[in-house]
């Protein structure tokens, strides 16, 4: 039968965990969302070599999918640049913002692969199959790194009002041109900017094995709303350099992450979590920032029980060691 918004929208796995020997939870009332999760003592994750914290981090490649009159868009970028409060030009080309997103395609893309590829260090890419496409070097260099590629959706869009038809064809263009690229089709996706279907979408397409559109939980967790459990790795939005865009100092990047993963990591001596970092080529990129992720990987890098990965290594670790509390198949 047909569920449903409110039925699909209020099934949630973790409501279901029972930690051992604690008393039994109490159970919340029905509601489209989750505001309890895993509660007061969370699952150990188990992570490779005792680890007190999984560390993953992101390099979002956005730059030629973006806004842009070229592509038959009806007004310019304006997010997410050196230039605060740039306004959407209505059927005009921006030409500082797209020289600016140019940037991180051209200079600051290759700082980010050198930053990491000289630490032997693994990496996520959030990859928009419009900007994959239109620079092959870089997915090459992606390949040639053994990074993960995963999907940021075809593009960088706000999805909130576009229609589920055209946002069904965006994912599916989205795998069909990472194949295309790269040789292999996406297996997480984090559309960024999602709508109510969106999460509907992906399962449905049936490819993914995880997405990233959330933010509630320092954990992994099922969504058992569509049928085939989907699980959710969440993002961040605070461990991110979008929120420090317009610092003009490294160090203040540098000295929130390292405060967020000493926390994590002291927490992580009896209840062990993960820590996303989100980078953007035009942001980090920068030389003047970079120092200050520069320092960062070096910190962790030589910090005891931490286990730096990319999030499919997450995924198939979770899938191997916690499988959802219901009986449906994976």
């Amino acid at each position: 039968r047909e569920h449903s918004k409110h039925e699909i929208m209020s099934k949630h796995d973790p409501q279901a965990y029972q930690p051992r020997g604690e008393l039994a939870r109490p159970t919340p009332p029905a509601y489209p969302r989750d505001l309890v999760g895993y509660g007061r003592v969370l699952p150990d994750p188990k992570w490779p070599g005792g680890a007190r914290v999984a560390v993953q981090f992101v390099i979002n490649y956005e730059e030629g999918s973006e806004n842009c009159i070229l592509d038959g868009d009806a007004e310019s970028e304006k997010l997410l640049s050196e230039i605060v409060g740039a306004p959407a030009y209505q059927g005009q080309r921006h030409m500082n913002i797209e020289s600016l997103y140019e940037y991180g395609s051209r200079a600051g893309f290759w700082r980010l692969h050198r930053l990491f590829t000289e630490r032997h260090m693994p990496c996520t890419v959030y990859a928009c199959a419009l900007a994959l496409e239109r620079n092959p070097e870089a997915a090459q260099a992606m390949v040639e790194a053994d990074w993960e590629i995963a999907s940021h959706g075809y593009r960088w869009l706000d999805y909130q009002n576009i229609d589920e038809a055209t946002e069904r064809e965006h994912i599916r263009l989205c795998v069909e041109i990472q194949q295309k690229v790269v040789g292999s089709r996406p297996l997480g996706i984090y559309q960024g900017k999602p709508n109510v279907n969106t999460l509907k979408l992906v399962a449905e397409e049936g490819g993914f094995l995880y997405n990233s559109d959330t933010y509630a939980d320092d954990l992994p967790y099922w969504n058992m709303s569509y049928g085939k459990p989907l699980l959710m790795i969440p993002y961040t939005l605070d461990n991110n350099d979008m929120r420090f865009s317009q610092a003009l100092e490294g160090d203040r990047f540098f000295t929130y992450l390292k405060d967020a993963f000493d926390v994590l990591w002291e927490e992580g001596a009896t209840q062990p979590k993960m820590m996303s970092i989100g980078l953007h080529c035009r942001i980090v990129g920068r030389p003047g920032r970079s120092l200050g992720l520069a320092k960062f990987l070096d910190y962790v890098k030589a910090k005891e029980q931490t286990w730096v990965c990319k999030r499919i290594d997450i995924c198939n670790h979770w899938y191997k060691y916690h499988k959802p509390c219901t009986s449906a198949k994976l």
